[in-house]
């Protein structure tokens, strides 16, 4: 990138000190300690001036509009150089209107609307001063105990590379540049401890774990960030071959590159680097743009410079990057940019922004089990228990300026729909070491007159997010226990279910006539809720992540390698010459791309148009999709690979595609998903992304278990 004449003016004329500032982000906190936004992780280790704090060039966690012209006006007056601050924040599902969280939203598998939320957030944000948006997250997470599960889309790298596109478009149609993350491989932590360890093969990240990153810079986002881990042996922030060798020259990205919170200094326990300066020197040789949190580059990056550690060529070409992107922000020629606390008024929370996050709770929310219970009558007498039954804390991690006073509880929702006050009682508390059983008494006393027990549970929402991992992804007892009382009275019980991750349900399937997973929905969480159970709205969620049966499966996936020794999945036995467990099955309890409806679809003649395909050619594949229920619905229409034999072994399943089609009650449709050399390649034994001639099985279905079949030739 060749910078303009402003930007090259301004790097002559700043000091070398004026140059590690503006490459340094720091919290809003430091320039206004009353900033209404809750942050934290202030850290007297940055050990900053005043004439530092004036210099920087980028802040984060500033609050709204009114703490945004705070921050921004005092930066101005003070600032030595008069070059206006970058403003980020974590806008990861919403700004105040608050839609499903990331992981649910994948389970729409819908990318307009994806697209629509992101819109939406962009809009909200940018009155309120955010110039850049730290999302979309995009690490392939297959273990669900990890607790940032929440904030991606799921355990397919085609799928999240699509959704993460569909976010990017849409914050810039919003106004806002993003930054894609965590690069890389942040979602394989060993164990699925946050911060943890990770060991992938170079293989194995350049297949599974790089492409979704690689698939979102195709829509030019402004930043790229790189995550906290060590990656086979080294912090990513010092691995060269990664960000120079792929990220900047395979990939071609020119933007800006910013590390995670604190990630620059953290070399330094993670025992790599020996002190700061070392720190500095490594971050600054591999083009971190910005060190975000960490103080490195100010107390050392200009010595580095005199010294020849880090050339005068490679600094002033990070500066470039950073300035450029406030040129094109036009912060410049507007230093407030689009901060405006009226219009924000007007649009933060409106009715069009509440419609839309309802529409997606709707589509997110995954019918995981139904005996014919769903949906309910409006004359039906039931009762809502459960610590989740009025509760408003819905709203998930990372909820920005969301409020929980704002959020619709189900009791609301239900009650704005048929226009009646229900019967909510909470029973227990929520949390995962809560004990107390006095209040499932009064629980059990109610749910005895209801002709349909709601059971509304789930995992406290803090225990999901960053810092938020569990050894135990199950229920928490106390509302197990709950369950089992409430079952001793014969009754249907219909569970929903909340959380940001996949949970073991295993018991909860048993003693449940039906099961609908409401993730963390957000702001309008209730009242989506509520048309679903009552029928107003049809469920069509399919799962993105893969609900283990025990604990003891994760990490658990659909798009695994098969065995030398496989078994079956559904078998149990005491042969133990095989890949499996003596205690449990190896399927999941909810596979891949699983969810029902309150109508039913079967798929019937999977076609190829050709059944060889040869270089340079595609071939077209069609299914017959019916709507054989008594209602009309939507259905996601799912497309696999699978190479039968490979010079390097290959999944017993990929996703290709994905199609979403409406459906009346009684009609049919043929989809197609078009097959060429692109769909079938793979990195081989040469790593070489490529298509090797051989069989190929394509599978079409309503989910990765549920499939039909047909096989293709691919030759020279």
């Amino acid at each position: 990138m060749q910078p303009g004449n402003k930007i090259r003016k301004l790097l002559e004329e700043m000091t070398l000190e004026d140059k590690a500032r503006q490459l340094t982000q720091i919290n809003a906190l430091y320039i206004k300690p009353t900033a209404k936004a809750e942050v934290t992780g202030v850290s007297d280790d940055m050990r900053l001036s005043d004439d530092d704090i004036r210099g920087v060039g980028s802040v984060l966690n500033f609050g709204d509009a009114e703490d945004a012209q705070f921050v921004r006006a005092t930066h101005l007056e003070n600032s030595h150089s008069k070059i206006p601050l970058l403003m980020m924040q974590d806008v990861i599902h919403g700004y105040r209107t608050i839609f499903p969280v990331p992981l649910a939203l994948g389970c729409s598998f819908d990318t307009q609307l994806v697209e629509e939320c992101a819109h939406m957030s962009a809009v909200e944000a940018k009155y309120n001063g955010v110039d850049v948006t730290f999302s979309p997250m995009v690490d392939l997470a297959r273990d669900a105990r990890w607790g940032r599960v929440m904030e991606t889309t799921g355990e397919d790298p085609f799928l999240n590379g699509e959704m993460g596109k569909a976010f990017i478009r849409g914050y810039k149609r919003g106004g806002v540049e993003c930054c894609v993350k965590h690069f890389a491989a942040y979602g394989a932590p060993e164990g699925g401890r946050e911060y943890n360890t990770t060991d992938i093969s170079e293989r194995n990240l350049r297949e599974y774990y790089l492409r979704s990153y690689a698939e979102c810079l195709k829509e030019k986002p402004a930043m790229v960030m790189t995550s906290f881990n060590l990656l086979n042996g080294i912090p990513v922030n010092g691995r060269s071959d990664l960000l120079l060798g792929y990220l900047r020259g395979e990939l071609g990205f020119d933007g800006v590159v910013i590390s995670d919170y604190g990630a620059v200094r953290e070399m330094i326990p993670h025992g790599y680097a020996e002190d700061e300066r070392e720190c500095a020197r490594i971050a600054a040789n591999n083009c971190i743009d910005i060190e975000m949190m960490s103080s490195t580059y100010i107390h050392n990056l200009p010595d580095l410079v005199r010294g020849g550690e880090v050339s005068a060529e490679k600094l002033n070409g990070m500066v470039a990057r950073v300035l450029a992107l406030k040129q094109k922000l036009g912060l410049f020629e507007n230093p407030y940019n689009a901060t405006d606390a009226e219009k924000a008024a007007e649009v933060c929370l409106c009715e069009e922004h509440r419609a839309i996050a309802r529409r997606a709770a709707i589509k997110s929310c995954v019918l995981l089990k139904n005996d014919g219970v769903l949906p309910l009558g409006a004359q039906c007498k039931s009762v809502f228990v459960g610590p989740y039954a009025d509760s408003k804390d819905i709203l998930g991690g990372w909820a920005c300026a969301g409020r929980k006073s704002e959020a619709a509880t189900i009791a609301e929702g239900v009650k704005n729909l048929l226009g009646r006050s229900v019967t909510a009682v909470k029973g227990c508390d929520v949390g995962l070491l809560s004990t107390d059983e006095s209040g499932i008494d009064e629980a059990v006393s109610a749910a005895a007159e209801a002709d349909v027990i709601v059971a509304c549970i789930g995992e406290p929402a803090d225990c999901s997010g960053e810092a938020s991992s569990r050894a135990d992804i199950s229920i928490p007892r106390v509302q197990v226990k709950l369950l089992e009382r409430l079952s001793a009275l014969g009754k249907p019980i219909v569970a929903v279910v909340f959380g940001g991750r996949p949970q073991v349900l295993t018991v909860v399937e048993k003693l449940c006539s039906a099961i609908l997973y409401a993730w963390q929905p957000g702001t309008e969480g209730g009242n989506a809720i509520a048309s679903l159970l009552y029928g107003q709205s049809n469920p069509s969620g399919k799962l993105t992540m893969s609900f283990p049966r025990s604990v003891g499966q994760c990490p658990i996936y659909y798009n695994s390698f098969s065995t030398g020794r496989p078994k079956g999945e559904d078998i149990l036995s005491n042969c133990c010459y095989n890949s499996s467990y003596r205690d449990e099955l190896n399927s999941p309890l909810y596979p891949f791309g699983y969810g029902l409806s309150y109508t039913r679809f079967e798929y019937s003649a999977l076609t190829l148009s050709s059944p060889v395909m040869r270089r340079g050619e595609e071939v077209e594949a069609g299914v017959t999709v019916s709507n054989v229920g008594d209602c009309d619905g939507e259905e996601t229409v799912q497309l696999y690979i699978r190479d039968l034999f490979a010079s390097v072994v290959r999944p017993v399943k990929e996703l290709k595609g994905f199609k979403k089609i409406a459906l009346r009650a009684g009609e049919s449709a043929v989809v197609t998903f078009k097959i060429d050399e692109s769909t079938l390649a793979f990195y081989t034994a040469d790593g070489v992304l490529a298509a090797e001639r051989g069989k190929f099985i394509i599978m079409a279905g309503g989910s990765s278990q549920n499939v039909l079949s047909a096989e293709l030739r691919l030759e020279d």
